[in-house]
């Protein structure tokens, strides 16, 4: 009961993390330190897809050192495919799975268990979630699930973030297109465009 109420706990202070989060840049910053801190484990990294060069580019990242993160390119193809493309991988060894796609690299930061799960936005998987731990890590169902679930909301954040920014952007450009001052309504009234020298009277009807 304590670890699924430890669960539940996590949850609730990542989602809540991710809903007071204004713009998609702090929606992904808050998820990677939400996850580190509150499972406790090594790090945690977002990844979105760049669809021109089919590449897995980093977000957000916390927990792991610069020069890990700066490593090279990732292509999303030879990188914990399955994670990309059939949903959650767990990974309990990195230093002889053959996915990984640098091997030295996490030997050398000290990562030893990584889980790989995909963001999915609008039915359409655009990222990938991965956290990443020091000691070898059998991730249970639940912790699956609750990476999953937390992915899920970054996403659907992401999503909702850039549809703002999309609507202020678009007010912006209409207010500097349009100076208020010189805006005539298009409201139509029964005396608009009576000549003066007409009685309002007759427009009574």
């Amino acid at each position: 009961m304590e670890k699924h109420a430890l669960h539940y706990e996590t949850f609730i202070k990542v989602s809540r993390a991710i809903s007071e989060s204004k713009d998609p840049e702090e929606v992904v910053l808050m998820t990677a330190e939400s996850i580190k801190t509150a499972m406790n484990v090594k790090g945690c990294s977002i990844f979105l897809i760049n669809k021109k060069t089919n590449e897995l580019e980093l977000a957000a990242s916390h927990g792991l050192s610069g020069e890990y993160i700066q490593k090279g390119p990732i292509n999303y193809m030879h990188s914990i495919r399955e994670s990309m493309e059939e949903g959650p991988v767990a990974i309990f060894n990195v230093h002889d799975d053959p996915r990984i796609q640098y091997p030295e690299e996490a030997k050398k930061e000290g990562i030893s268990s990584i889980l790989g799960v995909p963001i999915i936005i609008r039915g359409k998987v655009t990222g990938a979630l991965r956290v990443y731990t020091e000691e070898p890590w059998d991730f249970t169902l639940r912790d699956v699930d609750l990476i999953q679930a937390v992915a899920q909301i970054c996403g659907m954040a992401i999503d909702v973030c850039r549809l703002h920014r999309g609507y202020m952007t678009s007010i912006e450009v209409l207010k500097n297109m349009r100076d208020p001052k010189e805006f005539k309504s298009n409201k139509w009234t029964p005396y608009e465009g009576v000549p003066k020298s007409v009685s309002p009277s007759i427009c009574d009807y």
